[in-house]
């Protein structure tokens, strides 16, 4: 059966709250449910992501029928049109208990910490006298989670819609997070201690849900073995019995039996899965640092020669198109070599030799005895600055 998203949960807000016992607080998660549940991460959740079925047998090993759950990644959109990541759970079962046909389907949309987005679930048994059906959508709508119960029995139909405060839902585990916080305990291999969830029971009730570890077992698969990890659940119903239901999981979070505690019957695999295994990263190679002897080595080497000559080259043609350069190299070397005391008288001096004016003097000749000709210049131009 498939529904129209939304349909349910927006048909809801027309339809008046069912009476509720408003006196009694609704129960609340402990802190080591809601750990466990931010705990979850996005690398984790994707390994979690594929696709199995198994085969419902009655407890003479005769099949009856055969259970489907797949979790993919999706997108949902909320009714105000915003578009987010979520986890998209599906699972579906038919089969026959008692020679009377049954089944459940439900479609679910989770965000990363389990919290329910929407959630639809229809189960039906076909008696011949009073067949039952019954419809269960969880919307959540800003502030709240919205309960829409179909039950029908027969030709009478009862339609209850609840509301449930979204601050007082923390922790809560839905059937279809349930099925993804199953698969995470099978690949930890463990269940978090003393964690105490929310869940609803059968007659669309908040109660307490827990989960018990109940150790390591080797079962036959085929021709193989394989051991699998046992998780007890019990939702803790305040008016009934507590249920409680077993799963075997594999190391990698497939499913390898349910058993439901009372029933009769139960679900096991017939075909070992190939187990997904998380991707080992292999850090990076380390290389060392070795001394480069390039000179040793004959390809570097020639390399080496021929940028040498490059440059000695470059270096020739430059001096040949600018003389001026050499003049500047002359000018530092005989600055060096006379050892002068000032540098700036020096400068004039030394350059006076190039100029065209004064070609027939010899400046540089006197570079040993003090000059007074460049500050004489320099201070007349000062005081000529000042008078103006």
């Amino acid at each position: 059966m498939s529904y129209k998203l939304h349909s349910t949960g927006l048909r809801a807000k027309d339809h008046q709250p069912s009476s509720q016992k408003e006196s009694l607080p609704l129960p609340e998660a402990n802190g080591e449910a809601i750990k466990f549940l931010t705990s979850l991460q996005p690398k984790e959740l994707q390994l979690l992501f594929f696709s199995e079925t198994l085969t419902m047998v009655s407890d003479t090993g005769e099949p009856l029928g055969e259970l489907t759950i797949d979790v993919q990644k999706g997108k949902y959109r909320d009714e105000l049109g915003v578009i987010s990541d979520c986890l998209i759970v599906h699972a579906f079962n038919r089969g026959y208990l008692d020679n009377t046909l049954c089944g459940n389907s439900l479609l679910g949309y989770l965000s990363g910490k389990m919290e329910i987005m929407e959630q639809h679930s229809h189960e039906f048994i076909k008696f011949l006298v009073l067949p039952m059906e019954r419809k269960t959508s969880l919307v959540r709508q800003e502030d709240q989670l919205a309960m829409t119960r179909i039950v029908k029995e027969g030709e009478e139909m009862k339609t209850e819609v609840t509301f449930f405060p979204w601050n007082s839902i923390a922790g809560f585990i839905s059937e279809a997070a349930n099925l993804v916080l199953l698969r995470a305990m099978g690949r930890r291999q463990m269940v978090p201690s003393n964690a105490c969830f929310l869940a609803l029971d059968t007659e669309g009730k908040l109660c307490y849900s827990t989960y018990q570890a109940l150790g390591f077992q080797t079962i036959q698969v085929g021709r193989q073995q394989a051991e699998v990890f046992i998780v007890e659940q019990t939702v803790h119903s305040e008016e009934g019995i507590p249920m409680s239901c077993q799963f075997y999981l594999f190391s990698d979070g497939h499913l390898a039996k349910r058993v439901q505690v009372g029933s009769p019957g139960c679900c096991i695999i017939t075909k070992m899965p190939i187990l997904r295994e998380e991707d080992e990263v292999e850090p990076p190679p380390v290389f060392e640092k070795k001394p480069l002897a390039w000179e040793e080595d004959m390809e570097l080497y020639s390399r080496f020669l021929d940028r040498k000559e490059e440059l000695r080259l470059c270096h020739t043609s430059y001096m040949r198109h600018h003389p001026e350069a050499a003049l500047i190299s002359d000018f530092l070397f005989f600055l060096w070599w006379r050892q002068a005391a000032d540098g700036v008288t020096f400068a004039p001096e030394n350059f006076g030799a190039f100029s065209v004016a004064d070609a027939g003097q010899f400046f540089f000749l006197r570079s040993t005895q003090p000059s007074n000709s460049f500050r004489s210049l320099v201070r007349e131009g000062a005081e000529r600055a000042g008078s103006s």
